[in-house]
């Protein structure tokens, strides 16, 4: 064809090879030749320009249509488990197309987030405009980042609020989302960085005054991407349950349970009660019941509600509110052991000896109701003589006897020896309006260690019938300390004057004769906090390696399934393994076992990031209002930048820059965790005593910078020599036997003043 084309024939023969659309090709397919190419670019244009064609680099394609390859944003599975994909190429008017993702076998696993490059398929269907195969994964999740824009005449930036990132991000003039100057705002990032210059970001998120009431929460939240939102068809699906009938469950609704918890708890999950075992072959033994709700009954296999819980993992908690796994028709009402309310259960009847060695247990599903729900101020209150009305109905044959069974099983933890660990909880006490009225520590109380004890018995039954009945599970492992966490404590005792041997197996009652050695002693803290940090952090894994910490060989979550989406799949392998009914575990909870346990290993972590970040933004906001003044505390951490201190009065923990400290050079070593100056030879080391004075507490980043006064009752000389510059570095050989031969000083001196 040597005529030039019209304007549909263009367009169709566009339509009908969509591979194939730059202008040589269109010209080639039309036998356009010479002067007559510019023409057809005329047509080109005007076509552009009517908005028939968009242009995409060198290849004109219709704006109402997605390019054969396309990149795609992966979304979360729908409630069939279909993966489906925004396409981010899209540049039409219209409703933005929906593309299902056709995934193979040989296909890597994708999840939310993750951005693909993919060929597309037209297709006529009500659900889907595209159908999509995977050619390769271009990149995972976006990083996110969460900040304070500010506002400048190419578009904006978001400054950190995050204390170990010190970078800002670029955001054009279109990719600003609208945010005012000074907002708080959720970012993604947006294309590779420059050669020269910030890494580049879009707002995705608005969140609003930064300093606003429980802005420091919302700010944990958005930072570690914890869904604190209910999808409609989940809330749907949760206001749609009734209350489980008794049908063929076990009727314990008069025996006498009774629900322990904090003052301020929404719901209540777990309930207790024991007795004198009447068996004469059991001379002082007990009878002790614990009932669980039971969240299996409403969040059945690959409901709405079970997706949701399995995404989220567990709950989140934090000063001013709590993050759910379930939506509150389900853990404030329906699975919460309210008072005097009929509540579908999973209990467990365990029979032990006077020694508190459990002999046998019998699990039953089952309808109960509770018959009192106590604080543990007011039982322990109770215990202790002063007794109140709603104390005293349950005080001889209720709360009386549940501390009889507590006596018991303090005995077989004795003989079992878990690590006894004493570390005090900090509780943030906030005002009305949202700022931190106080901080203290938590009182540890007998009625705590009551619950605490029952529960982990309940959990090691559940495990123990579980492995019997060979149903599959999730397990609580916590491995023992790696070598060089180990070597890391065995640093830190020495320097605080205590033995710790070598070449024996690693046992809990090595660590326990540690602790007991430090207990009461200046370096109980220090001791404690070193071992804890020497421990690795438990996980959920369907193979049992046994838990190190609590010294036991079985051992599962089974308490919380409120809260814990662990304990969840626990309950229906009971349900299960009892033939209780169909709501027990499915084959897709059999087959993805082992990505179960890691989605929520991984959320229970990010949840502890998050919570720790609130709490220190939070003692931030309280320690900003007293910036001058002095403090005394102890070393807890080294590093070559700096020291970690350790305040006495909240235990908050701030940072003294190397840089403020004397006139010299200070050089760090790894092995002995100590800064050793190399003029004076002064050591800075673990456990050592500090007084310090408040620089500067940031509330938005939680950040605490404290200046150095004195280190075991010496003055210490501030800044960097005139010019801002320190002395000479000295050899490596020399700082390392500086340090040990301080260190080992240190040892004798404080090994004579102890008893």
């Amino acid at each position: 064809m040597s005529r030039l084309p019209t304007r549909d024939e263009v367009l169709v023969w566009i339509k009908d090879n969509p591979t194939k659309t730059n202008k040589r090709d269109i010209a080639r397919a039309f036998g356009i030749k010479g002067a007559a190419r510019i023409d057809l670019k005329k047509l080109l244009k005007q076509l552009e320009a009517d908005g028939h064609l968009q242009k995409r680099k060198r290849t004109y394609a219709d704006p109402e249509k997605l390019p054969p390859v396309s990149i795609l944003k992966v979304l979360a599975p729908n409630a069939d488990g279909d993966l489906y994909a925004q396409p981010l190429e899209w540049q039409g008017e219209g409703v933005e197309p929906r593309v299902l993702l056709n995934t193979r076998a040989a296909d890597p696993a994708l999840g939310e987030g993750d951005r693909i490059l993919a060929r597309l398929t037209e297709v006529i269907d009500d659900d889907h405009q595209y159908e999509a195969k995977l050619i390769r994964r271009i990149g995972q999740a976006a990083a996110k980042v969460v900040g304070i824009f500010k506002k400048t005449a190419e578009g904006g930036r978001i400054m950190p609020i995050d204390k170990k990132q010190d970078r800002e991000w670029s955001v054009a003039s279109d990719a600003t989302g609208g945010a005012k100057d000074g907002e708080l705002v959720e970012g993604e990032a947006a294309g590779p960085k420059a050669r020269m210059g910030l890494p580049r970001a879009r707002i995705t998120t608005r969140l609003g005054d930064p300093t606003a009431p429980k802005a420091v929460s919302l700010i944990a939240i958005h930072q570690h991407g914890i869904p604190d939102d209910f999808p409609a068809d989940v809330l749907a699906e949760a206001d749609a349950h009734k209350p489980a009938p008794l049908g063929k469950r076990t009727d314990l609704r008069d025996l006498p349970l009774i629900t322990i918890d904090p003052s301020d708890a929404r719901d209540h999950d777990d309930a207790c009660f024991a007795m004198a075992d009447p068996d004469p072959k059991n001379q002082g033994g007990y009878i002790l019941w614990v009932a669980i709700a039971d969240v299996a009954h409403y969040v059945t296999p690959n409901s709405e509600l079970d997706r949701e819980a399995r995404k989220r993992g567990n709950s989140t908690y934090f000063p001013d509110r709590v993050v759910p796994m379930l939506p509150d028709r389900l853990s404030g009402d329906l699975c919460s052991l309210h008072e005097g309310v009929p509540r579908a259960c999973i209990a467990v009847e365990m029979v032990l000896d006077a020694s508190g060695e459990k002999i046998r247990h019998t699990f039953h599903r089952a309808l109960m109701k509770s018959h009192a729900s106590l604080h543990y101020e007011e039982v322990q209150a109770a215990m202790d003589g002063h007794i109140t009305d709603r104390t005293a109905p349950f005080l001889d044959d209720v709360i009386k006897p549940l501390y009889a069974v507590y006596d018991a099983l303090v005995q077989a933890r004795k003989r079992r020896g878990p690590l006894d660990l004493d570390l005090p909880e900090r509780r943030i006490e906030l005002a009305e309006d949202g700022t931190v009225q106080s901080v203290n520590f938590k009182d540890r109380l007998e009625a705590h260690k009551l619950i605490e004890e029952c529960m982990v018995l309940a959990n090691v039954a559940a495990a123990e019938e579980l492995i019997a009945r060979k149903e599959p599970l999730l397990f609580r492992v916590h491995e023992e300390p790696k070598p060089e966490k180990l070597e890391a404590l065995r640093e830190t005792a020495q320097a605080s004057g205590f033995n710790m041997a070598k070449g024996q197996v690693l046992q809990t009652r090595h660590l326990n004769k540690l602790l007991n050695d430090a207990a009461g002693g200046e370096f109980a803290e220090l001791i404690n906090i070193s071992t804890l940090r020497s421990m690795q952090q438990a996980y959920y894994f369907p193979e049992n390696f046994g838990h190190f910490g609590l010294a036991l060989r079985n051992y599962a979550h089974f308490t919380s399934p409120i809260r814990r989406y662990s304990d969840l799949i626990v309950h229906r392998a009971l349900i299960t393994a009892h033939g209780w009914g169909r709501d027990g575990l499915s084959p897709w909870d059999i087959e993805n076992l082992k990505e179960t346990a890691e989605q929520i290993s991984t959320t229970e972590r990010r949840s502890m990031l998050a919570e720790r970040d609130t709490t220190d933004r939070y003692l931030a906001a309280y320690m900003s209002e007293r910036v001058g003044n002095e403090f005394t505390g102890r070393i807890s951490g080294v590093a070559r930048f700096g020291l970690f201190i350790k305040l006495d009065e909240t235990g908050a923990d701030g940072l003294v820059p190397v840089r403020s400290i004397g006139r010299e050079y200070f050089n760090y070593d790894a092995d002995s965790q100590t800064l050793m100056g190399s003029d004076s030879g002064r050591v800075f080391g673990l456990g050592q005593r500090v007084t310090v004075r408040l620089a500067e507490a940031v509330a938005m980043t939680g950040g605490i910078e404290l200046e150095l006064l004195s280190v075991e009752g010496q003055s210490i000389a501030r800044g960097p020599s005139k010019g801002g510059q320190r002395r000479g570095k000295p050899p490596k050989s020399k700082a390392r036997n500086a340090a040990k031969k301080a260190a080992k000083a240190k040892r004798k001196v404080t090994r004579s003043r102890r008893p």
